[in-house]
């Protein structure tokens, strides 16, 4: 038994995807278990603890953050139970349901533009959120993208692996956004496991492993043009980084839906690339994909045939394409 929603934070579960013949596995570390429904609660839980233990947040204090959702619901969830005050700063280019789930938690929701737009503003929020918490007593700006403390919150992601797959891990693959979950789990991972491999993926238009940049639907992950790089996104601990569509990414999700599985829109990206190598991997590899979020939060859009189509999404060949190889792959 526990006494705060926040102690139930991790210890999310494995889930076998599939396998090939020569025993590669595709492993999925599905931090939808986690409350909130996303990786996003361990690093924001972060965030507030070091705030406290700074003198930097105290009693009755405000939190406020530029967030497309994840991290958002996180805060939420953390002020709450803690007492504060916690204000959003963010755009229409978030989930309507991460926003709905802010608002029930308690959360004031400022939007850095309010014209209806889905355009994803992520260097206008931040501006805005820093520029509220400047000078205000008692009152912190989380800065997810630059703070230390959001790579640290992912240390035990590290040490759930290492102890749940005796330290057989070959490729760590995961999405990057603030950097913080990846890279994060990574740097804590080296001291546990030696030599493996860990690729970073993003969307295509966003910067962080090169352009061309330009708009994507891809939520809560990528660097869009105009956005700073966070801080978080160690090029050190990365082998390598990729870019996958929204296309494919989507209809990666679509399809691991049919298996019995939703899972987020930028999981789906990661699964995209992960499904792509397992098969050329050294007989016996374990490959384990970081599934930040779940898919109930994208039933509007990504699992919404009327969205994907108003935007030219859906491609239902390369459905059918990502069905047929996650068949092939589960009856092995």
């Amino acid at each position: 038994m526990v006494s705060r929603i926040s102690d139930l934070i991790g210890y999310t579960p494995l889930l076998e995807l599939c396998h090939t013949e020569t025993g590669s596995r595709l492993l999925l570390k599905l931090e939808m278990y986690n409350p909130t429904g996303t990786a996003k609660v361990r690093m924001a839980r972060q965030m507030v603890l070091d705030a406290e233990a700074r003198g930097e947040l105290r009693p009755g204090g405000r939190i406020i953050e530029s967030t497309s959702g994840n991290t958002g619901l996180g805060l939420a969830v953390v002020a709450a139970e803690r007492g504060y005050t916690f204000t959003a700063v963010v755009d229409h280019h978030a989930c309507t349901d991460k926003l709905r789930g802010m608002k029930a938690l308690g959360t004031e929701l400022v939007y850095v533009v309010d014209d209806g737009t889905e355009e994803l503003a992520t260097a206008a929020r931040e501006e805005l959120a820093e520029e509220m918490a400047g000078g205000q007593d008692n009152t912190i700006f989380t800065e997810q993208h630059n703070n230390p403390s959001n790579g640290v919150g992912y240390f035990p992601v590290a040490h759930e692996l290492h102890q749940a797959l005796d330290g057989n891990i070959d490729v760590l693959i995961g999405a990057v956004g603030t950097g913080g979950m990846l890279c994060g789990t990574t740097r804590e991972l080296r001291t546990l496991v030696p030599g493996f491999t860990t690729i970073g993926v993003e969307p295509k238009g966003s910067i962080a492993f090169g352009g061309p940049a330009h708009d994507y639907y891809q939520s809560g992950t990528g660097t869009p043009e105009g956005a700073e790089i966070g801080a978080l996104v160690d090029f050190d601990l990365i082998d390598e980084g990729v870019k996958v569509g929204d296309i494919e990414a989507f209809a990666t999700a679509r399809a691991v839906a049919r298996t019995g599985l939703l899972i987020g829109g930028s999981a789906g990206g990661v699964v995209h690339e992960a499904l792509i190598r397992l098969p050329s991997l050294p007989p016996g590899s374990t490959m384990v994909a970081l599934i930040n979020d779940g898919g109930e939060k994208y039933l509007d859009t990504v699992f919404n045939d009327d969205w994907m189509n108003a935007r030219n999404l859906i491609d239902p060949a390369m459905e059918r394409e990502i069905d047929e190889t996650l068949t092939k792959l589960r009856r092995i």
